[in-house]
């Protein structure tokens, strides 16, 4: 690892883009010890971005950690995606190596090839459930199917793209009836990519991710069944937007992005 000066400094970075102000900005801290949770929390909430990333350089490997401006989270993809930029981009880590990230749930083994990070992530449960009565009333929409995932996500697909660009969740009501992780989804007509996504995560405090890689840990096992492919392009429908590729190795999900550096700057 190369002797860089990173104490103190904190990177934004567009995460799932290659043009700044689009895809998922995330904020990266690399630490050399790592800071108390109190410290990262209110560091989060500073930020008051999606998810803030703590790395910790150890024994070859990088302890990674994810506040929201609300609470600890055990597992995000973009942030992940984002800090592996930074360590590639600093070279903290050559272009030919993999990073190892251990998280609070998971190891995270991320590669670079050409512009793209490709990361690793293990695939969640998916269970189908009844669909909440309240759905259309609250969301926008009678969902076709409903399903729950692993870390509290819900599921629930749309008949049409058009549901999804046009649903307004209130926010205010999603936790009342299970709804604060939600994910909705359905089946791409415009043949640019499989399918399109919103995530809106209120009882993390964050009303709508611009692009969520960890959503398609349970995404792409789900569409992989409906349409008979292991390979597919997902494009998120947020303001910002943003396009992941995923790919489905046995018990695992492979998740593609780019990523851009917007600043760096130095805490007083």
């Amino acid at each position: 690892m190369r002797n860089i000066d990173f104490k103190n400094k904190i990177y934004q970075v567009d995460a799932f883009t290659d043009e700044i102000f689009k895809g998922n900005p995330a904020a990266v801290m690399i630490v050399d010890s790592m800071p108390t949770d109190i410290f990262m929390q209110n560091m989060a909430m500073e930020m008051n971005l999606s998810e803030t990333a703590f790395v910790l350089p150890q024994n070859g490997k990088f302890k990674i950690r994810y506040f929201t401006p609300k609470a600890e989270i055990p597992v995000a993809g973009h942030p992940t995606l984002a800090s592996a930029h930074i360590l590639y981009e600093l070279g903290l880590v050559s272009a030919s190596e993999a990073i190892i990230f251990e998280a609070n749930v998971a190891t995270l083994k991320v590669k670079k090839k050409n512009d793209f990070i490709r990361m690793n992530f293990p695939q969640f449960n998916i269970d189908k459930i009844e669909v909440v009565a309240e759905f259309k009333s609250i969301v926008g929409f009678d969902p076709l199917n409903m399903y729950q995932s692993d870390y509290n996500w819900k599921i629930a697909i749309a008949e049409s793209v058009e549901e999804i660009v046009q649903a307004k969740p209130q926010f205010s009501k999603m936790g009342q009836y299970g709804l604060g992780h939600l994910i909705i989804t359905a089946k791409s007509n415009t043949g640019n990519e499989d399918f399109v996504v919103r995530c809106f995560a209120p009882d993390l405090g964050v009303d709508e991710d611009p692009v969520t890689g960890s959503a398609h840990c349970a995404l792409a096992p789900l569409w992989a069944k409906k349409m008979k492919k292991m390979e597919m392009k997902s494009k998120q429908l947020s303001p910002r937007t943003g396009e992941l590729l995923v790919k489905l190795i046995r018990d695992r999900v492979e998740i593609k992005g780019k990523a851009v550096t917007v600043f760096e700057a130095k805490l007083k």
